[in-house]
């Protein structure tokens, strides 16, 4: 893989890095294509067990990359549809956990990005800001979707209208994202809990978050209804097996996440 982005795997992990730094990782085709390959691997690779996003340099992703965007051969539509939609739904559609490690400024769809994994944290020097304001657009990459949703409507407008920038320790109170960290732990903790992820019954946590995703929009009768098909789902696994056999002989569970 070119290096654009950076791919490996450790311990279960499959670590996909941003590497454009000189322009703060902001995306271009390429780099999508190959950040939407990664993550189809990630899907496919049965040694993977969870996934870990981040970017190299100072800055996780400052969005789009502006000089590609104003090629007038260029159609905005096509950018979103082509770019960062994939991303977003390979995200959440991806039956295993996905931890973003915020390096740096998330800028537009960089934050979206950040924002639709399904545990992020962030360094203490980092800041997220819906940059879309600034040049006239609206917020995408599911920023629509997901920011009403995380902090509610008044304070998702306020962040798409005003365009402030939100520093990483605002962003954990607002409920944006899980937690934020000492810059120069960030890499450790994050892998750390990637690592720990990979560990558990993964088929199960792919049905939560399976579960979450669909919550979003059905009824309390529709979700209770989905809670009991998914939980039927996930007691005929044998990490489920394992789970029980492990708690009633008093030893560490062993998932496969089979």
């Amino acid at each position: 893989m070119s290096s654009s982005i950076q791919f490996e795997k450790h311990n279960g992990v499959g670590i996909i890095t941003l590497n454009r730094p000189d322009v703060l990782n902001s995306f271009n085709t390429a780099m999508a294509k190959q950040c939407q390959d990664a993550l189809d691997q990630c899907a496919t690779d049965q040694e993977i067990r969870s996934v870990m996003i981040t970017g190299a340099g100072r800055a996780f992703c400052a969005g789009q990359d502006l000089e590609e965007a104003l090629d007038p051969n260029m159609k905005l539509a096509d950018i979103v549809n082509n770019t960062y939609n994939p991303i977003i739904r390979k995200i959440r559609q991806l039956e295993k956990p996905v931890v973003c490690a915020v390096n740096g400024v998330a800028a537009g769809a960089g934050a979206n990005i950040a924002f639709a994994c399904d545990i992020t944290i962030a360094a203490e020097s980092a800041n997220f800001i819906q940059s879309f304001a600034n040049i006239g657009l609206i917020p995408d990459s599911g920023g629509t979707y997901f920011l009403p949703r995380l902090v509610g409507m008044q304070k998702a407008t306020a962040m798409a209208m005003l365009a402030e920038k939100i520093s990483a320790e605002k962003a954990a109170e607002l409920g944006l994202i899980y937690q934020h960290v000492p810059d120069t732990e960030l890499s450790e903790a994050a892998m750390k809990l990637a690592v720990r992820l990979a560990s558990l019954p993964t088929r199960g946590l792919a049905l939560t978050k399976k579960a979450f995703m669909e919550g979003m929009n059905n009824t309390l009768d529709q979700q209770l209804e989905l809670e009991a098909q998914l939980q039927a789902e996930a007691g005929a696994t044998s990490d489920h097996r394992e789970g029980v056999n492990a708690f009633l002989e008093k030893r560490k569970p062993q998932f496969t996440g089979a």
